[in-house]
């Protein structure tokens, strides 16, 4: 009777013979089965779009389509990881989570093995509505600015984009699975140089936003290469970078910078897909900005900067893959009490006034502000080679900074990718020094949101916090 080890040897014979190679026996690279696969998702019907409330009108045509694009990856004891980049503002928690549903229920996949990021570009649909607080009424779109008869079209239009997007995601999600092949991955990294702190000091003591050279950036591009196990040739790049999808503000829908990037690359690399992942973009800005050319030269630095990342030493990586995911409750300070907000409906600054009557009809109408909100942070882990830290909303650069530095002494010394954006986009998240300095990111952004009630900027230790819960799951998933 044979042995184990002679039929396998046997077994990789017949596989030489006959041309077939076994999954994860060519080489020295340890192999995944991987799969990738892209949607268009440029709306038919061109609605309101997302990230300026300045805009009094639809978009009036399509400069550059926009698309949803997912990798699904398995390790070689079956755990599985899936990553879905979308060039849209943000990630709605309702979306992740019927997607999320969705996938579990295909797939088994586990919701802490799903992520979802956005590349924030202000040049895509709106993708948010909201029911008044305390109002039984119909749906309303997002940004206040719609005129009041447009409202219903708005919405339904909405609704509609939300629910093909869903379809669209879920179907590359099962494309992917269906598509993977063995492949290898290797981490990469480069740098680029276009994001500049857009947190610059006043002369009377507070910010304003524009180009800060003195502040805090970082301008590293991490480079996840998938390469066919078969024939070693490049199949998809994962990229990421720390800034503001910002050049442009026309009234054309576009991905901004991160989509001319990903053409560009994939123009030069034909049958490779290339998936932007936003990272700690809070405060920085590109520079130049407002002009295509401008957004068009920054993709094509990206784009340079992807090719550079596949020249330089790169870390082949392994199983498992292992992930968690929590939602964090983060407080609030104190809101403002009744007497207080009633001062303030008379302030000068609309926005104050228009956020303080939105608190105030809540009030009166008998409900609650809220006093905390989940904020999710997620960690990805492959094997011994890198580890991926997201955390929801817009998150300012301290924390892309910290986190390389904790979680590269934690896991000795080996890469870490920290990106924003991911899985809940719900407002603006900084650090302690963000928050105490003030401004925009530090809590007056928080007064724009409709579909969210936020009553207060973020208690001090949101940092901690977060920083805290992502150590804590990364420790448990070096655990053996």
């Amino acid at each position: 009777m044979m042995n184990s080890i002679t039929l396998y040897l046997r077994g990789i014979a017949l596989c030489l013979i006959s041309g077939a190679v076994p999954w994860g026996a060519q080489g020295d690279d340890y192999a995944f089965k991987v799969g990738v696969a892209v949607a268009e998702i440029t709306p038919k019907e061109l609605g309101w779009m997302a990230g300026y409330s300045a805009r009094k009108g639809p978009a009036q045509k399509v400069l550059e389509p926009i698309f949803a694009k997912a990798i699904t990856m398995e390790d070689q004891e079956s755990n599985r990881m899936v990553i879905v980049t979308m060039d849209l503002i943000g990630v709605p928690r309702s979306f992740r989570d019927e997607v999320e549903a969705a996938l579990q229920s295909k797939f088994a996949l586990p919701g802490h093995a799903l992520l979802i990021n956005a590349s924030h570009t202000h040049s895509g649909p709106m993708i948010r509505v909201y029911r008044p607080p305390c109002d039984s009424g119909e749906l309303k779109p997002a940004y206040s600015n719609i005129p009041e008869e447009q409202h219903e079209l708005r919405v339904s239009q909405t609704l509609a984009y939300l629910e093909t997007l869903k379809g669209k995601v879920t179907g590359i999600v099962s494309e992917a699975f269906k598509t993977a092949v063995p492949s290898t991955m290797q981490w990469s990294k480069s740098r680029c140089g276009f994001a500049i702190n857009r947190r610059l000091p006043t002369t009377a003591g507070g910010w304003k936003n524009s180009p800060n050279p003195e502040g805090p950036v970082d301008h590293e591009v991490p480079v996840l290469q998938v390469k066919s196990q078969e024939d070693g040739k490049l199949k998809a790049v994962l990229f990421g970078y720390s800034c503001h999808a910002t050049v442009l503000s026309l009234m054309e829908i576009s991905g901004d910078w991160p989509g001319f990037a990903q053409r560009y690359f994939e123009e030069d690399h034909p049958g490779v897909v290339a998936m932007f992942i936003n990272g700690c973009s809070g405060d920085q800005n590109p520079y130049p900005r407002r002009m295509v050319r401008f957004a068009q030269r920054h993709g094509q630095s990206m784009a340079t900067a992807i090719e550079a990342g596949l020249s330089t030493p790169a870390v082949s990586l392994e199983g498992p893959l292992r992930s968690d995911l929590s939602w964090v409750e983060i407080d609030y300070q104190k809101p403002p009490r009744k007497e207080e907000l009633k001062l303030k409906t008379e302030s000068s600054d609309k926005y104050e006034a228009r956020h303080a009557a939105f608190l105030l009809e809540v009030l009166e109408k008998g409900g609650e502000l809220p006093t905390s909100y989940p904020v999710p942070v997620q960690v990805l882990r492959f094997g011994k080679g890198m580890t991926m830290a997201t955390i929801g909303g817009e998150v300012v650069i301290d924390y892309s900074l910290r986190l390389k530095k904790e979680l590269g002494a934690l896991t000795g010394g080996d890469p870490v990718w920290v990106a924003g954006y991911s899985n809940d986009v719900m407002t603006y998240i900084p650090s302690k020094r963000v928050l105490k300095e003030g401004g925009y990111e530090g809590g007056e952004a928080m007064r724009f949101a409709r579909s969210t009630i936020h009553p207060a900027p973020w208690e001090d230790n949101i940092e901690d916090k977060l920083v805290g819960e992502i150590v804590r799951m990364t420790r448990a998933l070096l655990e053996p």
